[in-house]
């Protein structure tokens, strides 16, 4: 059965930074707004900050709708699922933040993630989540699949682009600057990069 928690620690942070694939999920403050969930993978890409955040790379992608969410109220939650091992779901309820390439905070986070080379990926920002509930459940009803490995697309996909021609390919994009519900998205133009 459930149980809530006071900080990710011990046998929490593990399973956290021990999964391939996490979820997230945002939404606007209107009530007929769009509800956004993305799947996040990309070993690495997500690191356990402290008991109480956590945090992960943004990479480049056709929309930009949990930036938006999170630049207009800050809900978030992120899901983990134990599709190997004992069952069990981890959930992070709380507020987030997206931190731009432009934002002095930037490369001191992106020194939290030493075994990821973010520069073939289009990074647009670091996502910090700072936890308000934490709490896990049985995940009996999860299936059992095996993990094989990450995807290189992304990193091919996004290995051909510098600064440029990534803003580009954001400018192009219908929901990237705007979300699908006219928030504002990513800024643009694309802060250079610093990696």
């Amino acid at each position: 059965m459930g149980k809530t928690y006071e900080r990710i620690e011990g046998r929490l942070r593990t399973f956290i930074e021990e999964q391939p694939l996490f979820f997230t999920a945002t939404a606007p403050l209107s009530g007929d707004g769009t509800v956004n969930l993305s799947p996040k993978g990309l070993r690495g890409s997500l690191v356990v900050l402290d008991e109480h955040s956590v945090a992960y790379l943004d990479f480049a992608g056709s929309n930009a709708e949990t930036i938006a969410h999170l630049r207009e109220n800050g809900r978030i939650t992120l899901m983990w699922c134990a599709f190997q091992g004992p069952p069990n779901i981890v959930r992070v309820h709380g507020h987030g933040e997206p931190v731009f390439r432009d934002d002095p905070r930037f490369n001191e986070l992106l020194a939290h993630f030493p075994d990821i080379d973010p520069t073939p990926h289009g990074l647009r920002a670091i996502i910090v989540v700072r936890a308000e509930l934490v709490r896990d459940t049985c995940g009996y009803a999860v299936p059992l699949m095996t993990y094989d490995e990450d995807r290189d697309l992304h990193a091919r996909r996004f290995a051909r682009e510098d600064d440029d021609s990534l803003n580009d390919y954001f400018q192009k994009k219908d929901h990237v600057a705007t979300s699908l519900d006219g928030l504002p998205g990513l800024p643009l133009p694309l802060p250079p990069s610093s990696v």
